[in-house]
């Protein structure tokens, strides 16, 4: 059975939200995620700036 992460120091830009979290090998990584229904982007980052430059970028092609 996978890890169940924890995820802290959230924040959403846009339909976009981020949270802080530690991987399997205890390195703090930050996962941006659209909330928007149906549109299923989500990304790892090893940086909260790198995070936030692409909750501020992404664009959703869910109409």
């Amino acid at each position: 059975m996978p890890a169940r992460n924890s995820f802290h120091s959230l924040m959403k830009i846009g339909p976009v939200q981020i949270g802080t979290y530690r991987d399997h090998r205890g390195h703090i990584k930050h996962a941006a995620v659209c909330t928007t229904d149906n549109c299923g982007w989500s990304a790892d980052y090893a940086s909260s700036t790198a995070a936030q430059l692409a909750a501020r970028s992404h664009r959703c092609r869910v109409n």
